[in-house]
């Protein structure tokens, strides 16, 4: 599987709503969220802020962590709403207390860093008992958006990653192109 990370140079091509919410709809993302007003979220590669934006109205403090300091510089330029933080680091290395987050999600992300130490890393920051949504392209799916299909990770396994790092599947969905899936952290 490879992890590469989206081209920065492309970053305005994620800010098409009617590509991006074909695959997951802001009603969606915050209903698998299930935000409080005052709760802490992390948007795990959250690029352009593209689904950050839509989280942050609905919640506390939530902090935007992107490996490319690039798709900041693009989110500045948009325009960073007051309770957003941005941060640059990688997944599994996050400058966040431990127990810090209430919810955490990752938006057609997993597949640039599946591996166990950014779910123990995700395991950490969220408190017990905190939410984890991923939604990202499908391993099975026929590959004409998104990432290559040998970059993607079925549902089934991203589900076994989860249970084995401190996690509970609450809800799976397995769609042609995509999955979605609720996990609660231990």
């Amino acid at each position: 599987m490879g992890h590469h990370t989206f081209d920065a140079d492309r970053a305005a091509t994620l800010e098409a709503p009617e590509q991006r919410y074909r695959v997951l709809s802001a009603e969606e993302l915050r209903w698998a969220l299930d935000c409080a007003a005052d709760d802490t979220v992390v948007d795990l590669g959250s690029g352009t802020g593209f689904y950050t934006d839509d989280v942050a109205a609905d919640t506390g403090e939530v902090y935007a962590v992107d490996l490319q300091p690039e798709m900041h510089d693009f989110y500045r330029e948009k325009g960073v709403p007051s309770n957003v933080e941005l941060v640059t680091a990688p997944v599994d290395e996050m400058p966040l207390d431990t127990g810090s987050a209430d919810r955490a999600f990752s938006t057609m992300t997993y597949h640039e860093f599946a591996t166990a130490a950014a779910i123990e890393e995700i395991r950490r920051v969220l408190r017990p008992g905190g939410r984890l949504v991923i939604a990202d392209w499908a391993a099975n799916g026929e590959g004409e958006q998104g990432p290559p299909l040998a970059e993607r990770y079925a549902l089934t396994d991203a589900v076994e990653m989860l249970c084995e790092h401190g996690f509970s599947v609450e809800f799976e969905a397995a769609r042609p192109e995509t999955y979605l899936l609720v996990a609660t952290a231990d």
